[in-house]
């Protein structure tokens, strides 16, 4: 479960993006809660569009509103396309700049998740998830992945995620995750 001072940290983060009309979306835990196995995360991950070349906007407004969690926040984030800062209860939060065709896609599917008297926030979707955590292909996130496809059984559209993850293993020169991933798939019932 989410504890609510992080759903609250997550709604003021929302909040805030929604105040300098930028398009964003919750990635990583907090979307494994909505459409995975509900396990414990500390931290909130997300995806904030800042087209290549229109990141600086992007960085200035969210360094006036959280503090950076390194030393040198604006540099790491152009060159390594993430921002890692803070809230002020001290949740971490790293925020994706997303410029390429997939991550419009990513933040234009994903849609509102609620909590009864806390309000929602915006999520990405089943597919994109699974797309995400297969890209990083760290141990949690094929466990992760796993939860999602018992999870969300019938409904998960499995050719989108194929159709949105080949590319990015292309690029990532890595045929091996999407074999593992079909793998997944064929063992699930769908």
């Amino acid at each position: 479960m989410i504890p609510g001072a992080l759903w609250d940290a997550a709604r003021d983060l929302q909040e805030f993006l929604a105040s300098e009309s930028l398009a964003f979306c919750f990635i990583g835990g907090i979307a494994c809660q909505r459409w995975g196995e509900p396990r414990m995360t500390r931290d909130l991950d997300g995806t904030v569009i800042a087209d290549f070349g229109q990141e600086m906007p992007v960085v200035r407004a969210v360094l006036r509103r959280y503090q950076p969690r390194i030393a040198d926040p604006v540099s790491f984030a152009l060159q390594a396309r993430v921002l890692l800062v803070q809230d002020i209860s001290g949740f971490g939060i790293d925020l994706s700049l997303g410029g390429m065709p997939y991550e419009h896609r990513l933040v234009a599917r994903a849609s509102a998740w609620g909590s009864p008297g806390a309000g929602t926030i915006r999520t990405c979707s089943a597919e994109d998830l699974v797309v995400l955590k297969a890209f990083a292909s760290r141990p949690q996130d094929w466990i992760d992945i796993q939860h999602v496809i018992r999870r969300q059984a019938g409904s998960l559209d499995r050719e989108l995620v194929i159709r949105e993850l080949q590319p990015l293993v292309e690029l990532k020169e890595e045929p091996e995750i999407l074999d593992h991933l079909r793998h997944l798939f064929e063992q699930a019932p769908s």
